[in-house]
C-alpha cells in the first residue's frame, strides 16, 4: 500500500489527526503515531474528544505534521477505531515505548500523577488509511 510518498509512515514523530464532530466540523489535533502492518495506532484517552468522535463516526483525515499540527503533506483519508484487541494492545504498547522512548515514560509518569486526582483510561485509536486524498475542513 505504502509509496515513496508516504515514507512518513515510518520515519515521522508526529501527525496532525483531524476527526468530525456530529455537525461535520474539524478538530484537528497533533498526535504521536507509530505505524505498524498496514494500519495507524495513536495513544489516548478513552474519554478524549478525538476518541469520542471516532467512536461516533469513524472518520478521519491524516497527515504528516509539526509539533504544532501544521500539516507537512496531503491528507488522507482513513477509518478508525478504539483497539479492543489486548494483545495488539500489548504489542503497539511496546512500539510506542519504542519509538517515542524516555520522551514517552516522561509523559507517563506526568499522566500518572494527573490520574491520581482523576482517574481517566487511556486507548489506543487504530486507523487504516485509504490511497484517495481529501482536504481537511
Amino acid at each position: 500500500m505504502k509509496d515513496q510518498k508516504l515514507d512518513w509512515l515510518e520515519t515521522g514523530q508526529f501527525i496532525n489527526l483531524t476527526t468530525f464532530r456530529k455537525n461535520g466540523q474539524a478538530v484537528s489535533t497533533p498526535v504521536w503515531f507509530v505505524w505498524h502492518d498496514d494500519r495507524l495506532y495513536v495513544y489516548t484517552q478513552e474519554q478524549s474528544g478525538k476518541a469520542k468522535r471516532i467512536r461516533a463516526n469513524g472518520r478521519a483525515l491524516i497527515a504528516p505534521s509539526d509539533v504544532r499540527g501544521n500539516p507537512l503533506g496531503d491528507f488522507i483519508p482513513a477509518r478508525g477505531k478504539v483497539l479492543r484487541d489486548e494483545e495488539k494492545i500489548k504489542q503497539v504498547n511496546r512500539l510506542f515505548d519504542q519509538k517515542y522512548g524516555i520522551q514517552r515514560k516522561l509523559i507517563g509518569l506526568m499522566a500518572a500523577f494527573r490520574r491520581s486526582r482523576s482517574p481517566l483510561n487511556s486507548c489506543f485509536l487504530e486507523f487504516v488509511l485509504s490511497l484517495e486524498k481529501e482536504t481537511a475542513g
